[in-house]
């Protein structure tokens, strides 16, 4: 009986360890990777037959002889996907991650070109400004669902548009920022820039580490402490949670701003990383364009569904098969075959909600019907036993 009792308790702790170390969602999550994958070499296939395999592998390895850059790539994307997914955990969609980082962008260039500070600490500043700029055009979509109960797609989606024109245009009318003959920004001072971590023939810097920093933070605050479960209860149900006694509205604008100063982190760590060109920055040109790294973020929350560590290994994952599918051109390859590959990827990922759903209950009935059956042998020892007496 006692053995019985032990089994079951076992088999239960097992399912709870899978439940909270996410099984489901790291399963599902595979399942996308692997059927984007498939679909991918399809494509390969039917395109160019002869260079199949040569292209595939290129993606699937191609990455690793480049892992410095698969690193500097994947900074701005972790920060976003981390944007996104923060706001996604509260129920909210931040789809105005470009918008932020863009504007967040415009503040570390400006500390950079405009502030005169010591080495040392001038790109700590202009990071830290990147910061306060993307929470800024974060929390005014807070404030307009909060307040005024304005849709946060609407209203970010829109100051994407308002935030790209009004950081071009200020730009432009800046003679310290913009050189006219190249149609782009100056290099910034050394002192602005983020120290290399020293990795030859990589841009890759101390951005990395600030990002992978920043999830585990926020992997605390949301598993760890009162402030996160509040903002969790909150996208859960905002009514039972109000009636709860948290404050709903507040959380609201407290979700949107952190989003959007994780997005403008994400834009000033971008533009402050050291380029190609020895000693000389990173550049940004103003031609009217959303950049693409907020909705690159939405994808990476999508397939790390909306986890903070689940998120940096996405956007890692996604910036490695990016630069070996940059390879896969030596073979003939257009290099928009990457995108195709990782648009399915991010389709198939839509649907780790309801796959991870449907994982959980299977699991679960495997126990169940488990423990059924040691039930049922159980009565039948009992009765046995009887039957003997």
């Amino acid at each position: 009986m006692e053995g019985n009792n032990s089994s079951s308790k076992n088999k239960n702790s097992i399912v709870q360890f899978l439940n909270k170390i996410g099984i489901g969602s790291f399963i599902s999550a595979l399942m996308a990777i692997i059927l984007g994958l498939v679909f991918g070499y399809l494509i390969m296939l039917f395109a160019i037959p002869s260079s199949a395999n040569d292209g595939f592998g290129y993606i699937l390895f191609g990455g690793i002889e480049r892992i410095g850059d698969v690193f500097y790539f994947a900074t701005p994307i972790i920060m976003t996907g981390l944007s996104v997914g923060f706001a996604m955990k509260m129920g909210l969609f931040n789809i105005g991650a470009s918008g932020q980082y863009t504007m967040g962008m415009f503040f570390a260039l400006y500390v950079g070109f405009m502030w005169d500070l010591p080495d040392g600490i001038h790109w700590i500043v202009a990071v830290f400004a990147g910061l306060v700029g993307g929470m800024i055009w974060g929390l005014i979509p807070g404030i307009f669902k909060a307040f005024l109960n304005v849709n946060e797609v609407i209203t970010s989606i829109m100051f994407n548009y308002i935030g790209m024109y009004l950081v071009d245009m200020l730009i432009q009318s800046s003679g310290a920022m913009y050189d006219p003959i190249r149609t782009r920004t100056n290099y910034l001072p050394g002192s602005a820039l983020i120290p290399p971590l020293g990795i030859s023939g990589s841009n890759v810097n101390f951005g990395i580490l600030i990002a992978g920093l920043i999830g585990i933070i926020l992997y605390i605050v949301l598993q760890k402490t009162t402030f996160g479960y509040e903002l969790k209860a909150t996208g859960h149900n905002k009514f039972a949670s109000e009636y709860a006694g948290m404050k709903g509205k507040t959380n609201i604008v407290l979700t949107m701003g952190i989003a959007g100063a994780l997005s403008g982190l994400g834009g000033a760590l971008s533009i402050l990383a050291p380029s190609a060109i020895a000693g000389s920055s990173m550049t940004y040109e103003p031609i009217n364009i959303i950049s693409q790294a907020g909705f690159n973020g939405i994808a990476v929350a999508l397939l790390g569904n909306s986890h903070p560590i689940g998120t940096i290994f996405s956007a890692i994952f996604i910036s490695h098969i990016q630069r070996g599918g940059t390879l896969a051109s030596l073979v003939g390859y257009k290099p928009e075959i990457i995108d195709v590959v990782v648009a399915v990827i991010i389709y198939f990922s839509s649907f780790s909600m309801i796959m991870s759903s449907y994982l959980g209950k299977f699991i679960k009935r495997l126990v169940i019907h488990s423990n059924k059956d040691d039930k049922d042998d159980k009565d039948d020892k009992e009765k046995n036993n009887l039957e003997e007496a």
